[in-house]
C-alpha cells in the first residue's frame, strides 16, 4: 500500500468520525462523545496530511502546532461561558483566515490550473475574506470592543453595492485572467473591506444568528479550498460545516421569528422607546424571606436560565436551590429557549455543568402548556426570551419572536441586579404585571440566600 491510498483511506474514517460526531453533538447527553469522536477524526486528519508525501519542511508545521496548541489550551482555560459566544465567532473567522492563507499558497505556488480551480479559488478569497473581517467585528460587538448598536453612516448603501459590484466584476475578470496576481489581491482586499461593512449595521441582538451565518460560511470556504488544493477531505468536512451552520441559523432565526435575510440586510436598527400615556405601573420588588415563604409553599417550580445566569456563575447554586425545592415535595424544571444565552445550547452546557439532570431540561414548547399549572416561575437573568411584548406590541422589535410563557404562572420571580434592558435593548414589560415580583441583586448571591433560608427552615 502507498503513501497515497493509506491517506484516503484515513480520510474516509475522519469524515466518518465528523458525520458520526456532528450527530452526537445533537442532544446533550452525547455532546461529549461527538465532542471526543470529531476530534479524533482531526487528529487522524492532520496525520493522515503529514505523511501524504506533500510535506517539505516540517519545522514551521511542527512550531505551529505547538504554537496553536498553546494559544488554544489557554484560551479554552481562560474563557468563561459568557464568552462562549464571541469566541465562537472569533474561532470561525480564524479558520476563514486559515483557508484564504493555504489559498494564497496555492496560488502562489502553482498558480491557477483550469476553469474549475480559477473559479473555486475566486469563491474561497471572496467567502473567507468577508468572513474573517466580519467574524472580528461580530467578536468586537459581543465582546462590547465596538459599540453593539448598529453602526449607520449616510451612503453606506451605496459604499456596500460598489464593494458588491467591484468584487464581482473584477471576479470575472480574475476568472478569465487567473495569472493576474494584482487582481487577487485586489479581490482579496475589497472581500475584507466588505466584511466589516456588512456586519457594523447589525444590532447586537441579531449577533447569535450572524454568528451562525459567518458559520456556514467559514465551511464554505473550507469545501471551495479543498477544491483548489484538491483534498477530498477538506470538501467533505467544510460541506457538513456549511450545512450545519446553515440549519443552526434557520432555527435560531425561527426561534426569533425572522429571516436569515431580515437579520442580514435589515438589522433591529435603533430601538425606538416609547412615551407610555396614563400612570406607569411600578416594579413590585420582594425581599429573599418572603419568597422563601412562597417557594416553600410551592408544589412545581419551572426555572428559567439565561445570560445573567451565566455572568453571574449561579448554576451550581441553582442546582442546590432545587434539591431543596424537591426535597420539599416540590417539581421542578427547566425551561430552555433556543437563544437563551446567545447561542442554541447555552444553558444546556451551563446546567449540565453543574450536574443537572437532563430529564429536567425543557425546550420552550414543551414546557409553555404547563406553565398555567406552575406555582412559581424564576427567571434568573433571561429578560427578551420572556418579554409578553412580542405576543402583542407590533412596534417592538421582538414582535412575534416566540416566547417562554413565564408571565402565565402563579407567581414570577425575575432575579436581576436592576432594572436594566435586555440583549435586545428593550423594556420587559412582565416586570409591572401584577403576579411578578422583582429580587433585586447578584443572582448567585440571591440563589445562595433562597438556599440559606431552607436550610435554617430545616434546622428549625
Amino acid at each position: 500500500m502507498n503513501a497515497e491510498f493509506i491517506t484516503n483511506l484515513i480520510y474516509i474514517v475522519s469524515s466518518i468520525l465528523f458525520a458520526f460526531g456532528l450527530k452526537n453533538l445533537g442532544s446533550p447527553v452525547t455532546a461529549r462523545k461527538g465532542n471526543i469522536l470529531s476530534a479524533v477524526g482531526m487528529f487522524l486528519a492532520v496525520i493522515a496530511t503529514l505523511i501524504s508525501g506533500h510535506i517539505i519542511h516540517y519545522q514551521w508545521i511542527i512550531i505551529g502546532i505547538l504554537f496553536g496548541s498553546v494559544l488554544g489550551a489557554l484560551v479554552a482555560f481562560k474563557a468563561a461561558m459568557t464568552q462562549m459566544p464571541e469566541m465562537i465567532a472569533l474561532l470561525h473567522g480564524c479558520g476563514a483566515l486559515a483557508s484564504v492563507f493555504v489559498d494564497w499558497t496555492a496560488y502562489a505556488v502553482h498558480g491557477s490550473t483550469d476553469l474549475t480551480n480559477s473559479i473555486t479559488l475566486y469563491l474561497s478569497i471572496v467567502i473567507g475574506g468577508l468572513t474573517f473581517t466580519g467574524s472580528a467585528i461580530a467578536w468586537g460587538k459581543l465582546s462590547e470592543k465596538i459599540p453593539g448598536k448598529p453602526i449607520l453612516f449616510a451612503g453606506q448603501k451605496w459604499l456596500n453595492i460598489g464593494l458588491i459590484s467591484a468584487i464581482l466584476i473584477l471576479g470575472v475578470i480574475f476568472i478569465l485572467n487567473p495569472l493576474r496576481h494584482d487582481l487577487f489581491l485586489a479581490i482579496l482586499g475589497l472581500s475584507l473591506f466588505f466584511g466589516i461593512f456588512l456586519v457594523i449595521p447589525i444590532g447586537g441582538a441579531d449577533m447569535p444568528v450572524v454568528i451562525s451565518v459567518l458559520n456556514s460560511y467559514s465551511g464554505v470556504v473550507a469545501c471551495t479550498t479543498g477544491f483548489v488544493i484538491h483534498n477530498t477531505l477538506l470538501i467533505v468536512v467544510g460541506a457538513l460545516v456549511g450545512a450545519n451552520g446553515i440549519i443552526l441559523s434557520i432555527i435560531m432565526c425561527k426561534a426569533m421569528n425572522r429571516s436569515i435575510t431580515n437579520v442580514i440586510f435589515g438589522a433591529f436598527g435603533e430601538v425606538v422607546k416609547k412615551k407610555v400615556s396614563g400612570e406607569k405601573k411600578e416594579a413590585k420588588a420582594i425581599s429573599v424571606e418572603d419568597a422563601f415563604l412562597i417557594l416553600e409553599n410551592a408544589k412545581s417550580v419551572v426555572i428559567i436560565p439565561g445570560y445573567g445566569l451565566a455572568v453571574a456563575q449561579a448554576q451550581h447554586a441553582v442546582r442546590e436551590l432545587a434539591e431543596f425545592l424537591e426535597k420539599n415535595g416540590c417539581d421542578v424544571k427547566y425551561a430552555i429557549h433556543p437563544v437563551a444565552g446567545r447561542m442554541p445550547g447555552h444553558m444546556n452546557v451551563l446546567l449540565a455543568e453543574a450536574n443537572i439532570s437532563y430529564d429536567q431540561l425543557m425546550e420552550m414548547d414543551a414546557i409553555n402548556p404547563l406553565m398555567e399549572n406552575t406555582d412559581v416561575a424564576i427567571i434568573i437573568g433571561a429578560n427578551d426570551v420572556v418579554n409578553p411584548a412580542s405576543r402583542h406590541d407590533k412596534s417592538s422589535p421582538i414582535y412575534g419572536m416566540p416566547i417562554i410563557n413565564a408571565d402565565k404562572a402563579k407567581t414570577v420571580f425575575v432575579l436581576k441586579r436592576s432594572m436594566a434592558t435586555g440583549f435586545a435593548g428593550i423594556e420587559n414589560e412582565l416586570f409591572y404585571y401584577d403576579n411578578c415580583r422583582m429580587i433585586f441583586g447578584d443572582a448567585k448571591q440571591t440563589v445562595q440566600a433562597l438556599v440559606a433560608e431552607f436550610k435554617s427552615g430545616q434546622q428549625h
